[in-house]
């Protein structure tokens, strides 16, 4: 049942046969297409015709439903409400899949989440695409995927099978498979598993025509034409015990799927399932699905709905988790720990890996974090006791708005409505001894200088929390606070540190316990001078002292939700924005984490899965992160990032950056770092990195500007999915981009920086 370690070291050679397949076997099936489009489509339709439309997505369904049968024995089985998508909302419990097997490497509920990367080179050359997978095995990797585009690398993906079990290695390999499926067939010899993407495996090269269908045997004709050119694959795979993924790219949906869909998150499982369809109806069951896309929030609902979906069909098949073209450093692993994270939180997820612009050896150490942090977090069952959820709504991008304070003298930099941010605010904790050098403290919050003087900037700290105030007699520490509020950084500080300096536009924070003990008036509290407060709560308060807010004649400038050590921040949060929604509460909830570790991933991974999970749900309007063995400008700078990647706050350009495969054109690492150099200022402004034609079209619908390798040496840009000037010549293409960029009214040069003054 295990893993063996046999896959993650040199020097284990391989002594058995494959593993066969052990899921349960499910009955047949059938589906109708699925839903209409939500308008008419243009393409010289007779009007008079009746358009047919295709029903939505499996079958009527009742009220209530069982879970898919468990892979684990003796497991619990739970009745799920209509459109529940994870065993449960209170508790991390992984949700039950069979098992697939990849060669000796089992991957669903009963096994640990096996971790996954790929290799970036020319998979034509064996000895350095084999010296990479064994470089990915050392690291941890539990299989490596290979890009096989045509013959020769099919050819040469023998020859790579056969020296890495020469040199002792026995990690299944997958061959990803685009747009040709006779290579599929060939390398399936070779290779344990097999990733196919639904959108172009039958359909090839990307095209956005839209579609109509005048008859449903029109619709069905080219259903069939995927089922002929797919079903060789599923009886071959079937008969030498190979694995599948069925594996959706937001980016390369098939003009069939876009013509009722969209790029949508019901697109991306609609997809899945018609290859999904095909294996089942010849009994083939040893695959799982994915639902990838480069923006975390679509990635999440689309898993999200796929899991619901499943659960209604009484499927149980594994996923892979992965945020696709997540780019590079801490921008790309947040945004994986976002989506990953979010749903490792959920108890869904069996193979994950974390795409990133870097040598592929160089992901496993991101991925093993999330990996654990998902593992413990089931073992553990980390939850709180259960409640029932009835305004979080998985399949819908609306957020929940906290109401911010109303300005009192907008001109007054001490106005407490510039302590927060309407797409999010960042706070950060500043301490006595930050104050001690006031210049580098105004630079690690995000401040520019104006006349030597600091004011806020695009990403700068909204407002501070101060855990100890000076001493008023202390004249160089209150200069240096006085300046940070001057220019418009707002101040908030425990309420016995404003009893002892109350400071001019001092915030105070006051504890749920002290609101409860003045019977919710919290301005009776309040020492001379001081008007405003922010109540700090834990998401354990009873609904009695929550309700005091409602009816207080003051209201807090916002909850600071600072969870207790040892629980599950995500589930008490879920409760507790459960409750206050229930009261009518609006006030804006910032997240306060702390957060320790040896290694800003620690930070990274952990704020982004805990936080990132409440965010892309709405729940939530800023974010503080403590963590006393990291700088202030650290902290803040994962703070603004994990607010871009929830797709709340943009204070700098977006990056769509693929994470480079043996189809890459160019050096993506080198070019990705060229045009951030140069365009990384533009906040508000996505650019794509594609390295191949395979997903650049797609992606460039979610991105502004698109820079695609097509042949090498040369360069196709885009506006959004749109190519506008194509062959570029590459020593030319990041200027022509900015160029590109300055005709659409997107650029701004950047400010020159100028240096402060001492306090």
């Amino acid at each position: 049942g295990s893993r063996g370690a046999s896959s993650q070291r040199r020097g284990s050679r391989r002594t058995g046969g494959r593993g066969t397949e052990t899921s349960r076997t499910m009955k047949s099936m059938t589906f109708s297409p699925s839903r209409a489009p939500t308008q008419a489509r243009a393409g010289g339709t007779d009007p008079a015709k009746k358009l047919w439309v295709p029903k939505r997505r499996g079958q009527a369904n009742p009220k209530l439903h069982a879970s898919p049968a468990s892979a684990a024995e003796g497991a619990q089985k739970l009745i799920l409400p209509e459109g529940l998508y994870c065993e449960t909302i209170y508790k991390t419990q992984r949700r039950p899949t069979s098992t697939v097997w990849v060669g000796n490497v089992p991957i669903g509920s009963e096994h640990p989440i096996a971790r996954q990367t790929m290799t970036t080179t020319d998979t034509k050359n064996v000895d350095a695409t084999v010296e990479q997978v064994m470089k990915c095995a050392d690291a941890g990797a539990d299989l490596v995927r290979v890009t096989v585009q045509g013959g020769r690398e099919a050819e040469a993906c023998m020859h790579i099978r056969e020296k890495l079990f020469k040199y002792g290695y026995d990690t299944p390999l997958v061959a990803d498979i685009h747009f040709n499926p006779k290579i599929a067939l060939r390398v399936c010899d070779a290779f344990e598993k097999i990733r196919v993407n639904p959108g172009n495996f039958a359909d090839g090269i990307k095209k956005f025509d839209d579609l109509t269908y005048e008859s449903r045997e029109q619709y069905d004709a080219e259903v069939e034409q995927m089922e002929e050119i797919f079903t060789p694959l599923v009886e071959k795979c079937k008969k030498l015990g190979r694995a599948l993924r069925i594996g959706t790219n937001h980016g390369s949906l098939s003009a069939r799927i876009l013509s009722y869909y969209g790029d949508t998150p019901d697109g991306m499982v609609e997809s899945a399932f018609e290859f999904a369809r095909v294996c089942r109806k010849h009994d083939y069951h040893n695959f799982l699905f994915s639902m990838k896309a480069s923006n975390p929030l679509v990635m999440v609902k689309a898993y999200r709905l796929l899991a619901a979906e499943m659960y209604k069909l009484d499927w149980n098949y594994p996923l892979h988790l992965g945020v696709t073209e997540a780019g590079e450093g801490e921008d790309g692993r947040m945004k994986s720990s976002i989506g990953i994270g979010t749903l490792l939180m959920d108890g869904l997820g069996d193979t994950i890996r974390v795409s990133l612009t870097e040598d592929p050896e160089l992901e496993m150490e991101p991925c093993s974090r999330l990996a654990l942090l998902g593992t413990e977090a089931t073992d553990m069952g980390i939850g709180v006791s259960p409640f029932v959820e009835s305004h979080r709504d998985f399949t819908s991008f609306e957020k929940r708005k906290g109401a911010l304070p109303e300005p009192v003298d907008e001109a007054s930099p001490y106005d407490v409505s510039k302590a927060l941010h309407r797409d999010g605010s960042v706070f950060s904790v500043v301490s006595l001894k930050d104050l001690e050098n006031p210049d580098i403290l105004y630079r690690d919050l995000g401040c520019k200088f104006v006349l030597g003087l600091p004011f806020k900037d695009i990403a700068t700290s909204d407002s501070v929390i101060m855990p100890e105030l000076p001493d008023a007699s202390d004249a160089q520490a209150m200069l240096a606070l006085k300046r940070l509020q001057e220019g418009e950084v707002c101040v908030f500080s425990p309420l016995s540190e404003l009893r002892r300096n109350p400071i001019k536009g001092g915030v105070a924070l006051v504890t749920s316990e002290e609101f409860a003990s003045s019977a919710g008036d919290a301005a009776s509290l309040l020492p001379e001078g001081i008007t405003d407060f922010a109540l700090q709560v834990t998401g354990e308060e009873a609904e009695e002292t929550l309700a005091l807010v409602k009816a207080a004649a003051t209201k807090p400038v916002c909850l600071i939700l600072k969870t207790n050590e040892g629980s599950s921040r995500v589930h008490v949060s879920r409760r507790f924005f459960e409750t206050i929604t229930n009261l009518g509460l609006d006030s804006p909830v910032i997240h306060y984490l702390v957060l320790n570790g040896s290694h800003k991933d620690d930070i990274i991974i952990t704020g982004g899965a805990e936080c990132g999970a409440l965010l892309v749900d709405g729940l939530g309007d800023g974010v503080v992160i403590e963590g006393s063995e990291f700088g202030t400008e650290f902290l803040r700078l994962t703070s603004f990032g994990m607010l871009q990647g929830c797709r709340m706050r943009s204070t700098k350009t977006d990056y769509v950056s693929c994470p480079s495969c043996g189809r890459t054109l160019f050096d993506l690492q080198e070019v990705t770092n060229a045009i951030q150099e140069k365009t990384g200022h533009l906040p508000g402004v996505t650019i794509a990195i594609m390295g191949c034609i395979v997903n650049g079209p797609g992606e460039m619908a979610d991105a502004d500007f698109g820079y695609v390798g097509t042949v090498p040496g040369k360069i196709d840009l885009y506006v959004e999915k749109d190519v506008v000037r194509k062959g570029v010549k590459m020593d030319e293409a990041v200027d022509e981009l900015i160029d590109l960029i300055k005709e659409y009214g997107r650029w701004v040069d950047p400010e020159p920086a100028e240096e402060s003054v001492a306090a």
